[in-house]
């Protein structure tokens, strides 16, 4: 099973800034597409951002202009790096990227989920 780390995460006041960080293992070979979800106390999880080679980014209407969403894929890391953050952003964020090894089926991973707080 593919483990992946997140990190990144922790408290911030409204209007600060955070990156979260998603490695991969050394053995994926690329990551063609991947994305973020969210999940605040008591909702359910929810779509940020996404991106793709084939269909590019696309993002959430209450994160568009704040969040980018970006893969350096020499370092198997993804990344989604967030300003302007408030309160309403408080929630556990998950990476959900598709890894690929050499010869192996694509597999859709999940991070361990990371907490964001932002306090007003």
């Amino acid at each position: 099973q593919l483990q992946l780390v997140e990190s990144g995460g922790g408290s911030v006041q409204a209007g600060g800034s955070l990156t979260l960080s998603c490695e991969a293992p050394r053995s994926v070979f690329s990551i063609p597409s991947m994305a973020w979800y969210r999940q605040a106390p008591g909702k359910d999880r929810e779509l940020v951002a996404s991106r793709s080679t084939s269909r590019g980014t696309d993002y959430a209407d209450f994160v568009k202009g704040r969040f980018t969403i970006s893969v350096d894929n020499a370092r198997n890391m993804v990344y989604l790096q967030m300003s302007s953050l408030t309160p309403d952003d408080t929630a556990v964020y998950y990476c959900n990227p598709t890894l690929i090894r050499l010869g192996r089926p694509p597999v859709y991973a999940w991070g361990q989920g990371i907490q964001v707080t932002v306090s007003s």
